[in-house]
């Protein structure tokens, strides 16, 4: 870059951070405001993590699946479907995107949980059962934060859902069954899950969003046109997006709140492994994504897609396998509290390196809408 286009670029960024809105610009601030107060309500208010768990069907929290659908819905209105094949054409996203997910993830978490947790067997099979459920929903709010390619978020997520059908029960008796014994570590622990139900969680918080997004895109420009739809309809829905990641935020520290506030030392001790894990997928993909040639939209995408979990599936597991009151349960609990933060925190990490070594990268905040 020379000298001489230094100003324009500078003025270019000043006007991106002027085109922010107040809810974008401190953005880590409401989380953290949601998160205490999703505590605090869960700890204060007599009953009221009874009470949102009873507000379930199939398993399926109702609360926390109204969340992630709000939150969901405007991000994949805003993906461009006519535009999917150029994603699912390029082998190194989707076979590195298969291989860190499905190998190199819960072989991670499986280390972690046995290093961090040897003399707690509940937690660390907690941990091992965040590690298997690889991440549908948030991930796409964090993808679109951070200014990845929405087109492979959504291909790469759909992929994901996919596998997490088929994979889950397998790794989970693997990793928690088989690979302990053949290592010696003692009798593995049972994981009663059924395909249907892993199948249902897919459905409900990706296919229904997902079909959702598909249609208002479609029928929005046949009617409107896709100028319009972009510039005109796409910023009324999107504020939902955040609105709904702040009140399953809410909705998920108040179910626990009283738990995780009562065992400040068992959830530090939790806390631990879960901080090596996010801070490891994510760096050492967003690594990997520069080294095979990926550009910073692809390489952040493939990132957040390695880093994030499915907490909602992980919690339902551990909690009808072992009860809610399991150490398994908790340690699913601990998982978004810690993983909301992170990933929040590794939005803005990515958004440096864009700045500082993908300058060509920066148009303007959420790609023109």
């Amino acid at each position: 870059m020379t000298r001489t286009e230094a100003p324009a670029t500078t003025a270019e960024e000043s006007s991106v951070v002027a085109k922010l809105s107040t809810l974008d610009r401190f953005l880590a601030v409401w989380i953290l405001v949601a998160m205490a107060v999703g505590l605090g309500l869960g700890r204060m208010v007599p009953g009221m993590g009874d009470a949102l768990a009873h507000l379930e069907v199939g398993g399926i929290s109702l609360p926390i699946a109204l969340g992630l659908l709000v939150m969901m819905y405007p991000v994949l209105a805003k993906v461009r479907y006519d535009r999917l094949d150029a994603v699912t054409g390029d082998k190194r996203l989707m076979v590195s995107s298969l291989v860190i997910n499905w190998l190199v993830g819960p072989a991670i978490m499986f280390a972690l949980a046995w290093i961090f947790l040897p003399d707690l067997p509940e937690y660390r099979t907690g941990l091992i059962i965040v590690g298997l459920a690889r991440c549908i929903a948030m991930v796409i709010i964090w993808n679109d934060l951070a200014c990845g390619d929405r087109e492979a978020a959504a291909v790469l997520v759909a992929l994901n859902s996919v596998f997490q059908v088929i994979a889950f029960g397998l790794l989970g008796w693997f990793y928690l069954d088989l690979l302990p014994q053949w290592l010696g570590l003692g009798d593995g622990q049972g994981l009663d899950v059924s395909v249907w139900k892993i199948a249902l969680n897919v459905v409900v918080f990706l296919g229904i969003p997902l079909l959702a997004g598909f249609l208002t895109r479609r029928i929005g420009e046949e009617r409107m046109g896709r100028e319009s739809y972009e510039w005109k309809f796409l910023p009324k829905i999107g504020p939902w997006a955040l609105y709904g990641l702040l009140f399953t935020i809410v909705v998920l520290f108040a179910l626990q709140g009283k738990t995780i506030t009562s065992q400040p030392l068992d959830v530090v001790r939790i806390a631990l492994p879960l901080l090596v894990y996010f801070a490891v997928m994510w760096a050492g993909t967003f690594l990997l994504g520069k080294a095979i040639g990926l550009a910073y939209d692809r390489t952040a995408t493939l990132a957040f897609t390695a880093a994030g979990n499915n907490f909602e599936l992980a919690i339902a597991v551990a909690i009808a396998t072992f009860g809610v009151t399991s150490g398994q349960a908790l340690s699913g609990v601990v998982g978004p509290l810690i993983e909301v933060p992170v990933l929040i925190g590794l939005v803005h990490v990515s958004l440096a390196w864009r700045k500082r070594f993908a300058p060509s990268a920066v148009t303007t905040a959420g790609r023109g809408y």
